[in-house]
């Protein structure tokens, strides 16, 4: 499970002596791309691989200058820069692990821009194609909107908004085009070519009600003709040899009908994917040969054993070992593993994610999960529905130092995995914060929306001094307490089969609540966390209903649903409190000179609703409640008040900072010896985008356009 980054409403808005150096390199070639010269490179002594030197276009700072977070700006979206703190620290055979790692996650990239849409691959090698090889008007209108488009589509890993899986219409004419493929003798045909203007597979998922959620999602987990019967049916009819134990079944494989019947292609070297995936083994390999400890060289190897069989039973094998491997400084997330973009929760999308631990905020937060078992006791739970024994939940703050797949460029800020119940319930779980990512977020923004929206001074001033503190807070308590958190009844089913399409959803939702409640607990200054446990709560549940209510609206077009499960979730929690706490006033809907506020009168009472809140999502997934999630997701998290997003989206317009943000990643590249042998490993930072995008389609493209 993971936390998004929703802009400054969840993460409300060392300078170190850098030396950035290009040393021995060649050059190779010049590619004007309007106005931005990328010049590409290559390392002339000989390295392990030099793919990722040959995007030189780095940023060169000196040791007075502030880092430069933002790169660029377009469309609905920002792309930032992160650093990586504490890298020089590190050993060479650490550099040299988080290296592989790296290298290892992008060489998978392109899995997950199959898995979104069949259609994906084929769409970005034509655009790129023009993007690179264009000699014409580049000061026109159609020009600019292609950039755009281009720029949109690497941001969301395909035609799909990477947040409200809705296609995005281009800005530019089927007959602009034909004729800049004509120009570049790019081909791009059929439907390939059509499904960029018509209105066929519209939602990359569809979570709507009373519709068939497979056949009508784009995503490429299944097959033409596929439905919800038929994954139902299938899955219905597979056991796992261990009841207690369930296997995963359909997260790493394609579901698709070959003469009439079901069959599932698994992603596995010599399956599907198997190109991309051999080229993930082989820096695995390279990664176990410099394993900090036995327990973690272990769990790699059971790693590479799944990709190479996509054997489910290795996979779970993997998970526990993975989750008991706890010590050293480093640590990744590498695999098919979210469920979010499946409408019926099965199938996980590619990601990874090559961490660096953060030893004093680490050690800070560890205290959260020493007293794991005390928040379980004293959670508003039923009893039946209470851990007896919570186990193995670890916590750490980490510095990313690489991402791929689903959480590139955009990134969440807080992951708690392994996902499956029985191995959180009988081994644990890891959670992390993303801190350098969380940094990157609150160091390039401004405080103008939320100068806007607040209610009064006093909500502006307790946000500012204490709203960084609470989103850190919520996190980590959403992650090392919220999922690890409760247990099913007996002879229930995993969520997947019992919510189906509410599953992701509700278990974010009550995540969230578990953070909620404890953020207004005097537990926190008991524990050393806070000065002033009220306060940081206060703070806490002001930005929390403003969000949920409100602010989060302005990431959706007048008259939409809320399609994105986290954005669910935030809804139907705050207006479900909202409603039933009408009779007490507990918050309270303020108009005043034509704006719409949100204030909160009463903050016990809405702590008290939060409990019964989360006593309720709890019951539902403990007893695999369909009717019960249903209603409460329909009934508060799906529709939007009209007139408050009119409004919302109005007052918006005077901001320019984008809604949504994602991240260049930071380029390792290691200096060898006249013999090959790695001395040293470079962090180097991109100045564009662009750059860094087109460099990854030319080293990290190892499939075919269609699979």
């Amino acid at each position: 499970m993971k936390i998004q980054y929703i802009g400054q409403y969840l993460i409300k808005n060392s300078k170190k002596s850098i030396k950035f150096k290009l040393k021995r390199m060649k050059l190779l070639s010049k590619i004007v791309l309007g106005s931005i010269v990328l010049a590409q490179f290559f390392w002339s002594c000989k390295t392990e691989d030099n793919s990722d030197a040959m995007d030189s276009s780095f940023i060169t700072l000196s040791a007075e200058d502030n880092f430069p977070y933002m790169v660029e700006q377009f469309a609905d979206l920002k792309v930032l820069r992160y650093q990586i703190p504490g890298w020089e620290n590190l050993t060479l055979k650490e550099q040299k692990l988080v290296y592989y790692l790296t290298k290892a996650g992008l060489s998978g990239r392109d899995m997950m821009w199959d898995q979104n849409y069949r259609h994906n691959l084929t769409i970005r090698k034509a655009l790129e194609s023009i993007y690179i090889n264009f000699n014409g008007d580049k000061s026109t209108p159609e020009w600019a909107a292609f950039e755009v488009y281009m720029k949109r589509v690497w941001f969301s890993n395909g035609i799909h908004h990477h947040y409200s899986n809705a296609k995005m219409k281009p800005g530019f004419s089927s007959e602009y085009l034909t004729s800049v493929l004509a120009a570049t003798n790019t081909v791009l045909t059929g439907e390939a070519f059509d499904v960029i203007f018509n209105d066929k597979d519209a939602k990359k998922v569809n979570q709507a009600k009373d519709v068939d959620n497979v056949a009508s999602s784009a995503v490429n987990f299944y097959g033409p003709n596929v439905t919800n019967g038929d994954v139902e049916s299938f899955y219905s009819n597979i056991s796992s040899p261990d009841p207690k134990r369930p296997l995963s079944h359909g997260l790493n494989s394609q579901l698709v009908k070959v003469n009439g019947e079901l069959q599932e292609r698994v992603y596995k070297s010599g399956g599907l994917y198997g190109e991309a995936i051999d080229e993930i083994v082989k820096w695995l390999e390279l990664a176990k040969g410099v394993a900090e400890n036995q327990a973690q060289g272990d769990a790699l190897g059971l790693l590479i054993q799944y990709y190479n069989t996509g054997d489910l039973q290795i996979w779970d094998d993997y998970n526990v070992a993975w989750t008991a491997a706890t010590e050293g400084n480093i640590d990744y997330i590498n695999s098919f593993i979210e469920v979010y973009n499946d409408p019926l929760g099965y199938r996980g999308s590619y990601e990874t994610i090559v961490q660096i631990k953060d030893f004093d905020m680490s050690a800070k937060m560890a205290v959260l999960s020493k007293n794991a078992q005390w928040f379980e006791d004293n959670s508003p739970l039923f009893p039946e529905h209470k851990k007896k024994n919570v186990v193995g939940v670890s916590y750490k703050t980490v510095n990313v130092a690489g991402e791929a797949g689903d959480a590139s460029p955009t990134t969440p800020i807080g992951v708690n995995l392994p996902n499956a119940n029985w191995i959180r319930a009988e081994v644990g779980s890891k959670s992390v914060s993303l801190g350098n990512i969380i940094n990157a977020y609150n160091n390039s923004g401004s405080s103008g929306r939320l100068k806007e929206f607040v209610n009064d001074d006093q909500e502006y001033e307790l946000e500012k001094k204490y709203g960084q503190l609470a989103d850190k807070l919520h996190t980590a308590l959403h992650e090392v307490v919220g999922h690890a958190s409760g247990q099913l009844n007996p002879g229930v089913g995993e969520t997947k089969e019992t919510l189906k399409n509410y599953a992701s959803t509700l278990e974010e939702g009550r995540a969230d609540l578990v953070g909620l409640y404890y953020l207004y607990s005097p537990k926190l200054q008991e524990l050393g966390l806070v000065s002033d446990w009220k306060a940081v709560g206060t703070a806490a549940f002001d930005g929390y209903i403003r969000n949920g209510l409100m602010t989060q609206l302005i990431r959706l077009n007048l008259g939409d649903d809320v399609e994105e499960a986290h954005m669910r979730n935030r809804q139907w929690v705050s207006t479900w409190a909202y409603e039933k706490g009408l009779k007490d006033n507990v918050i309270e809907k303020v108009t005043r000179n034509g704006k719409t506020y949100f204030n909160i009168n009463d903050y016990e009472k809405l702590h008290d609703l939060f409990g019964e809140l989360l006593r309720e999502t709890q019951r539902i997934k403990s007893e695999g409640d369909f009717a019960a999630v249903q209603a409460l997701v329909e009934g508060y998290g799906v529709k939007v008040n009209q007139e408050i997003h009119a409004e919302v989206l109005e007052r918006n317009k005077q901001f320019k900072s984008a809604a949504y943000g994602g991240f260049v990643n930071p380029v390792l590249v290691p200096q060898t010896n006249p013999e090959g042998e790695i001395t040293s490993i470079e962090v180097n930072y991109v100045k564009s985008f662009e750059g860094q995008m087109l460099n990854y389609s030319k080293n990290y493209s190892f499939l075919p356009e269609v699979n």
